[in-house]
């Protein structure tokens, strides 16, 4: 950049190329302290955008953008015709100086009555998200596909279709297991790319995986019985089993993948296996062929379950996506989950669980008493979207996109984070684990990094809070699906700050 400082006299905004967090960060921030300590009056015009973006020498659609976010939060309005204005209603109570709303804060805190032991232990648990001024940083998202890629045009006329003149039954209550239209579209489309026929009446629609797993685990099992859950794995699947009444036993995961060995020594009684075979989550493992068959078997032998979490199983950046564990089944018992959210946008919030063909009565049972929590709103659209073939084109740009950002990622840790952080390119998937390098590995705290990080703009995951006990192993998942190829080499130079700032005296 041509300056590194740069202000403008009317608002007092500094921007500085050299910090850590984003430009249009850094001009939300500053606004929003002018506007609490009352530097910029309730009601007082905001310069337009294009002056403020030639005084402040960057794009006018970062600043677009930074007053949109603050408009979003209610500090300032915008009147078509005359410009953008300080909010005139903003409460007294919040017209105060940082500090005095930091103290405020922290007595608020003192004088909080005592939760409950398991509302603490959330707490405890709890990673800090990114904060209002992060909102706009994109890199790296855990678990999100690239919004710009979905082609929400197409979306908007395919809703506005569905929904111009409603049938009397689609403007009702969902249907226990969702559209009909959908479950129709699912089941001809993993026909086709998934390598399994199954029958649209198995096909349940749901507002997400926990749900998928809480239905299918309270109808095979009991409370209190055990169920196999890989180690590290998603957070969520334990919680969707604690819904449902039922035990979450830990099974370590190796280079090969769940082990039915380990399996059964650790708990030789249960009788439900949730798995991600096509790639593990978070570790990328696949399971072998003779370990599929081993869990495969185990099920028709004792009348045990499956539970297949395909998760990104579609993005498989060499070869044709592996077949799944349903594709083997020739006894009906595994049960499949998809997530539409991961592949499309995350406020879809659709997923589908398709049932062994023996548990469809049992589970409009069971939906009989708990209503189904997935919006019909998207649901017509998404089959019309399934059955025309925009799903499948979708899928074949965002691989070549994503197997682009992985490369993208891989290079650009080889070039800034030598001695600090290992990435190894994966075959599939939408994320990558970066572990610390030998030397650095004594100074490395997951939690510690990502919450820095948090602080400057980037979202990261650590591995550890994967594990279930205070042992896991250390790292951070970086999501790259959905971080622009563009915005990749500048966050690892912003992680590599970080890190160098954890890094002893004397360690080069």
């Amino acid at each position: 950049m041509a300056q590194r400082h740069r202000k403008t006299p009317r608002l007092g905004i500094v921007l500085d190329a050299a910090q850590p967090s984003s430009l249009q960060a850094q001009i939300v921030g500053q606004l929003r302290r002018a506007v609490l300590e009352q530097r910029l009056g309730a009601g007082t015009r905001l310069p337009s955008s294009r002056l403020l973006a030639e005084e402040l020498d960057c794009a006018r659609g970062t600043v677009l953008t930074a007053l949109d976010h603050l408009i979003a939060e209610g500090y300032l309005v915008s009147r078509p015709g005359s410009g953008v204005f300080v909010a005139p209603d903003l409460p007294d109570a919040l017209l105060r100086a940082p500090g005095m709303i930091r103290e405020r804060r922290q007595a608020t805190l003192v004088t909080t009555p005592l939760l409950p032991p398991r509302t603490q232990a959330v707490l405890s648990d709890h990673a800090p998200e990114p904060g209002p001024d992060d909102a706009g940083s994109i890199a790296f998202p855990l678990g999100q596909p690239d919004r710009r890629a979905f082609p929400f045009a197409l979306w908007a006329r395919l809703l506005e279709r569905e929904w111009r003149n409603p049938s009397w039954r689609d403007a009702g209550a969902p249907p226990p297991f969702g559209h009909g239209g959908l479950r129709q579209a699912i089941a001809a489309y993993l026909g086709a790319a998934r390598g399994f026929v199954c029958d649209p009446e198995t096909v349940v629609i749901t507002a997400g995986v926990r749900e998928s797993v809480s239905l299918f685990a309270r109808i095979v099992l009991a409370d209190g019985e055990p169920a196999w859950v890989e180690e590290p794995g998603y957070a969520g699947i334990d919680q969707a089993l604690t819904d449902a009444g039922v035990r979450a036993v830990p099974i370590a995961i190796d280079e090969s993948g769940f082990s039915m060995e380990t399996a059964l020594a650790m708990a030789p009684d249960a009788r439900l296996a949730i798995v991600t075979p096509s790639h593990q989550f978070p570790l990328g493992t696949v399971l072998s062929l003779p370990r599929r068959l081993a869990l495969l078997d185990w099920a028709e032998r004792t009348g045990g379950w499956i539970i297949e979490d395909d998760f990104d199983g579609e993005y498989r950046y060499s070869g044709r996506p592996l077949a799944p564990l349903r594709a083997l089944d020739r006894s009906g018992r595994v049960g499949y989950l998809g997530n539409f959210s991961k592949l499309l946008f995350p406020s879809l919030r659709l997923s589908f669980l398709v049932l062994p063909a023996s548990l469809v009565d049992a589970a409009h049972a069971m939906r009989a008493r708990s209503p189904a929590g997935a919006s019909l709103l998207g649901q017509g659209a998404l089959a019309r979207f399934i059955a025309d073939g925009h799903l499948t084109a979708h899928l074949r740009r965002t691989r070549l996109l994503y197997a682009g950002r992985q490369q993208a990622l891989v290079a650009a840790a080889a070039r800034h984070l030598h001695g600090l952080l290992d990435i190894a390119p994966d075959p599939g998937g939408m994320h990558l684990i970066a572990r610390p390098s030998p030397d650095f590995e004594p100074a490395f705290d997951d939690v510690v990094v990502a919450a820095a990080a948090a602080r400057a703009g980037l979202r990261t995951a650590p591995l550890s809070r994967c594990y279930r006990g205070p042992d896991g192993a250390q790292g951070l998942i970086l999501g790259y699906a959905g971080t622009p190829e563009a915005e990749i080499e500048a966050a690892i130079t912003t992680l590599k700050q970080i890190l160098e700032a954890l890094r002893p005296p004397g360690q080069s």
